[in-house]
């Protein structure tokens, strides 16, 4: 990793977890597989901070740990990339178990608990389709029509100011450190 840190995919520990590393990693992997429109790719760490962003309007009372979990439900793919779900089902298990226990390495690491409860991840992923809906709409040329048949029809009010803006890596990559600080710091 850029930190010196030796990060063992097969075997991930929480000391070799470094925010920077994360934030890096994901600001340079492309969503969408790089297919949208605009000057810069749409990053992971984009998606993740939007995704944490919109967990924190449908449950505006939840725990900052729980934004926390939001803000980093793709983390692993800061090392493995981000593959889209077909591909992902093709690789087979190995790749959920792989992303599994970078997950756990990385909760570990900032004080979440390996596993994220199921109620929990049942809300992050709400907001991940949230997403998803947007960015499809604003930047991967789909119809609103076809995103709702994908990601289901959003309550416009939950998308009240959003927009979608592509900005550089390393704008993205700031962003993305700061809110985990913010976080941290909210957690106590």
């Amino acid at each position: 990793m850029l930190s010196g840190r030796r990060l063992d995919l097969l075997d991930p520990t929480p000391v070799d977890i470094e925010i920077e590393d994360i934030a890096h990693g994901l600001a340079f992997v492309a969503r969408w597989n790089g297919q949208t429109h605009g000057d810069y790719a749409y990053s992971v760490a984009e998606h993740s901070l939007l995704v944490e962003t919109l967990f924190g309007r449908i449950y505006p009372k939840t725990a900052s740990k729980w934004r926390l979990a939001a803000l980093l439900h793709d983390a692993p793919e800061y090392v493995i990339g981000d593959m889209i779900s077909p591909v992902k089902a093709a690789v087979g298990p190995g790749y959920g178990a792989l992303d599994d226990r970078l997950t756990a390495a990385i909760h570990l690491r900032f004080g979440l608990p390996a596993s994220i409860p199921a109620a929990v991840k049942k809300q992050i992923k709400k907001a991940d389709k949230l997403s998803a809906w947007m960015e499809a709409t604003q930047i991967a040329g789909f119809s609103e029509a076809e995103s709702s048949k994908f990601f289901g029809k959003p309550d416009p009010a939950l998308l009240d100011g959003l927009s979608i803006v592509l900005r550089p890596p390393v704008e993205t990559r700031s962003e993305f450190t700061a809110r985990h600080h913010a976080l941290l710091k909210e957690m106590g």
